[in-house]
């Protein structure tokens, strides 16, 4: 086996800094572009299959409207944590590949929003407006026991670490497909 070729550091050109260093609060609020909502769904029932939409309102303190764990006339009481699930767009592809499938069908994964071209993990702690719903995180959204029934043998653990983050509704709002995801300015 031949060695990997390697390249003296001498003979690497020097970068200079033209800019102090940034402290690393701000770069964590730094996003290279806004993401957008690609995939909407809902479970009416507990254990029930997830009906696919275009658009759903989002209820403050309880969640997605048509959702079986929100119920908007019900009182307020101590605040769930996951109201709303989000995954990733780029990780459907990435589940189908550790289970050997094409992309998964995100209708599989019980979440329900899915989201394209932000990294959902550089929100944690963070507030995030969704359309005209504004959102905080509240966690990971680990998997559960569920995902190999779903995706069957080894779903558990091709979810670990790619399962998204939960959020709660701070502000009531609509939230389409097709609406950007950002962070709120100072909402950490």
């Amino acid at each position: 086996m031949e060695a990997p070729h390697c390249i003296a550091a001498d003979a690497l050109p020097l970068r200079r800094r033209n800019h102090e260093p940034t402290a690393l609060a701000d770069l964590m609020r730094r996003h290279a572009q806004a993401g957008r909502v690609v995939w909407i769904g809902v479970r009416p029932t507990k254990r029930g299959a997830l009906t696919c939409l275009e658009q759903v309102h989002a209820y403050a303190g309880h969640g997605l409207g048509g959702d079986h764990y929100a119920v908007p006339h019900r009182a307020v009481g101590p605040r769930r944590k996951r109201q709303v699930t989000l995954i990733q767009a780029e990780h459907l592809a990435v589940l189908g590949a550790l289970l050997g499938e094409a992309p998964i069908d995100p209708a599989r994964l019980r979440r329900n929003l899915v989201v394209a071209g932000i990294n959902l993990l550089a929100l944690k702690d963070r507030r995030f407006r969704i359309g005209d719903a504004l959102l905080e995180t509240t966690g990971l959204a680990h998997p559960c026991s569920r995902m190999e029934e779903t995706l069957g043998t080894g779903g558990y653990n091709a979810m670990r670490g790619h399962g998204g983050i939960t959020a709660a509704v701070v502000s009531s709002g609509v939230i389409a497909v097709g609406d950007t995801v950002e962070p709120v300015p100072g909402g950490d």
